[in-house]
């Protein structure tokens, strides 16, 4: 069986999408299960760039380390490439399925599908909030991360 490989996205790839990409790399150790893990935004405001430093700061006050991650734009073989494509909301994944093939629209999924129990469909944006946005962030990412290294162990 090939490795499994999952992306994470949202719109500028520098709050959402690494904090998931950061905490599921660090779940997925902790599980002893090799899974190929990266993250991307639907637009490419922010390529190459770190990711924002209150994520930064938020994902180290939990022990996760974001630091070496950089921005990139999702692209149409991120879906031939990736198993799972997991969007952090609605409006973004609509934005996914206009550039995904038919084909591979099965790949295309909501990241809090892995936590139905945490009562918010989507990861909410923190860039134009406070710290209290941000650490609701972590809390639904470390919630659906922790269903999908589930899903992966049954598999």
């Amino acid at each position: 069986m090939s490795k499994r490989r999952i992306l994470f996205f949202c719109m500028g790839n520098i709050c959402r999408s690494p904090t998931a990409e950061g905490v599921m790399r660090a779940k997925l150790a902790a599980a002893g299960l090799d899974v190929e893990v990266d993250s991307a935004g639907t637009h490419g405001y922010h390529v190459g760039a770190p990711p924002d430093e209150r994520s930064q700061e938020h994902a180290r006050l939990r022990g996760y380390d974001l630091s070496r991650l950089r921005a990139r734009k999702l692209v149409a073989e991120d879906f031939a490439r990736f198993d799972l494509v997991l969007a952090m909301d609605a409006d973004n994944l609509s934005h996914a399925e206009r550039l995904c093939p038919p084909n591979q629209r099965h790949r295309l999924k909501l990241l809090m599908d892995y936590a139905p129990h945490a009562g918010n469909p989507h990861v909410p944006d923190p860039y134009y909030g406070g710290a209290a946005d941000f650490d609701e962030v972590l809390d639904l990412v470390e919630a659906a991360c922790d269903g999908l290294v589930e899903s992966l162990r049954k598999r």
